[in-house]
């Protein structure tokens, strides 16, 4: 029983250093950081400007279909690089899957495109 838990000592004391260093760089500006803070430091900072609204009010859906859309497509992208890469060992089959998947996304695409929803008025 002794010789397990030993076997068990370089983990603990890697868990041991990770959470002291830790908190050591956790703790460290606390301590040697200057707090002098004035109006300037504590005011809100959109681009150069003051604040001209409230940061909870509500934005126009079109930012969350845009944003759904680039998801959409950034996962395409990342299913192409490793069907890329292993293309020569899928054959036909994966090569022929990709393109349906591949269709599928085009079609919604288009209709994406038609619905308008692409257009910033």
């Amino acid at each position: 029983m002794e010789s397990l838990l030993v076997e068990y000592l370089p983990i603990i004391v890697f868990l041991a250093v990770a959470t002291a260093m830790s908190a050591l760089v956790i703790a460290i500006p606390f301590i040697v950081a200057l707090k002098k803070p004035d109006n300037e430091k504590l005011s809100p900072y959109e681009c150069g400007f003051d604040p001209f609204s409230d940061a909870r009010g509500k934005f126009d859906v079109r930012f969350y279909l845009v944003s759904i859309l680039f998801i959409i497509f950034d996962l395409e992208i990342a299913f192409l690089f490793p069907w890329a890469v292993t293309l020569g060992k899928i054959g036909l089959y994966g090569f022929w899957s990709m393109m349906v998947f591949l269709g599928i996304l085009t079609v919604g695409f288009i209709y994406e495109w038609k619905k308008g929803a692409l257009d910033w008025e």
